[in-house]
């Protein structure tokens, strides 16, 4: 595979746990968090900030906004979200020129014009089943609460950055359900997928 593999995924879906065991499989490097870093050390911008927007929809007035910038500028100032989506895709695009990879989220795969992009969703009962075998103790109905809240803002994020509909099968080359046959089912049905498109 000489193309980079983008993953985007429902919360709790076993996303990024298949972008890692993809990855191993295929012997190439996996992105995910840390892009974060990546992108503050390259763009010279706090991490901080990079933490607070990840895979988050900017507010409409922004409070980091005006911690970054001085009130009395005359010069427009490209808000702050929109910076840091600028910096990691320099980076996710820098990582893909380097060699196939994996990245995870992030819009990577409306960032990358020729990769291989995948979509991974569970029913909700699967992805609280799953996030409470990872995290002991959590009470179903918050997990649930969480599950939703995260896919709401990693699906306005896409929108807001792509202007397309996040998790639209026709904006992906392979959608899986995990629930059905759970991440070595994926990671078979994917490497079978990357074969037939070498």
């Amino acid at each position: 595979m000489e193309r980079a593999i983008t993953i985007s995924r429902e919360f709790g879906s076993g996303g990024r746990e298949l972008g890692v065991r993809l990855a191993e499989s295929l012997g190439i490097p996996f992105y995910d968090k840390e892009l974060i870093s990546m992108a503050a050390e390259e763009s010279d911008m706090p991490e901080d900030a990079f933490l607070h927007y990840d895979e988050n929809m900017p507010l409409i007035k922004d409070p980091l906004d005006r911690h970054f910038y001085s009130p009395f500028s005359s010069i427009y100032q490209v808000p702050m979200s929109d910076q840091i989506f600028l910096a990691q895709s320099r980076v996710i695009r820098k990582l893909a020129e380097q060699g196939p990879c994996v990245i995870v989220g992030r819009c990577a795969d409306m960032v990358l014009e020729n990769s291989v992009n995948l979509f991974i969703y569970a029913k909700m009962k699967d992805r609280i089943r799953r996030m409470n075998s990872l995290e002991t103790g959590v009470d179903p109905v918050k997990m649930e609460s969480r599950i939703r809240e995260v896919d709401r803002k990693r699906k306005d994020y896409y929108q807001y950055y792509t202007g397309n509909e996040w998790g639209k099968a026709q904006n992906y080359h392979l959608s899986l359900e995990s629930g059905l046959v759970g991440v070595d089912g994926c990671l078979k049905a994917v490497l079978a997928y990357l074969e037939s498109v070498q």
